[in-house]
């Protein structure tokens, strides 16, 4: 009986997925909702980066929700872990040469890429989520190799929460100006400079640092209660 209903619900996922295909135009060369940000994309957001006038720009308010989506997840791993009894911390193992001269020499390098990343996400490929992952690599980097140093908790709380009150702080701005959150209200500026794309650029640096803190704060709270 089992096997008659799991192949049941198999055949209606399959005709689901089946009749999603079929309405989708991919003989089409463009459809009308992508011709559009093409075409009025950079002349509405100051992006040149297309993807980077969609995500931060007309579906803004989604990516606030999945920036939240990855606060409740680093949330919910602090409660859980909080719950768990805490072992005995066990003598550091010394690193290999590798990694012990890899994490002091790479580790400031790959915070500037990182930087890089998100700074540059409205005029090539890149943004927040990228750069903030790449900068919590680097953390990563360190425990792994400066297993000795660790994150200052409190300062790693704090960038977190600055970093999404500004997110949502500009959104208020923008509706109080327009009357729409999240809405675009600084100058476009000139494209292809860094200095462009209104408040894209800045929601791109508080995204930034808000996934690398998270993101470093889930990587140290792990290696902690792996010790």
């Amino acid at each position: 009986m089992k096997r008659i209903i799991i192949l049941i619900l198999l055949a209606i996922i399959a005709l689901g997925i089946g009749l999603s295909f079929t309405k989708i135009p991919f003989a089409v060369p463009k459809t009308k909702v992508g011709s559009y940000y093409i075409d009025k994309g950079i002349d509405q957001t100051g992006a040149v980066n297309i993807v980077t006038s969609v995500v931060l720009n007309y579906r803004a308010f989604d990516t606030l929700g999945e920036v939240t989506i990855l606060f409740i997840a680093a949330l919910g791993l602090g409660a859980i872990l909080a719950t768990v009894k805490k072992k005995t911390k066990k003598e550091i193992i010394p690193s290999s040469l590798i990694l012990s001269t890899g994490c002091k020499f790479l580790f400031p390098f790959i915070l500037i890429f990182g930087v890089y990343m998100f700074l540059h996400g409205h005029l090539t490929p890149g943004g927040g989520f990228q750069g903030g992952a790449i900068i919590a690599s680097g953390f990563l980097l360190v425990y792994l190799g400066c297993q000795e140093r660790r994150l200052n908790e409190r300062a790693l709380k704090a960038t977190e929460t600055l970093a999404g009150l500004i997110f949502v702080i500009i959104g208020f701005l923008g509706l109080a100006v327009s009357g729409y959150f999240l809405f675009n209200f600084l100058p476009k500026g000139i494209p292809n400079t860094l200095l462009s794309a209104g408040i894209i650029p800045i929601i791109y640096i508080a995204i930034g640092f808000k996934v690398g803190s998270e993101l470093a704060g889930i990587i140290d709270a792990l290696i902690e209660e792996s010790e």
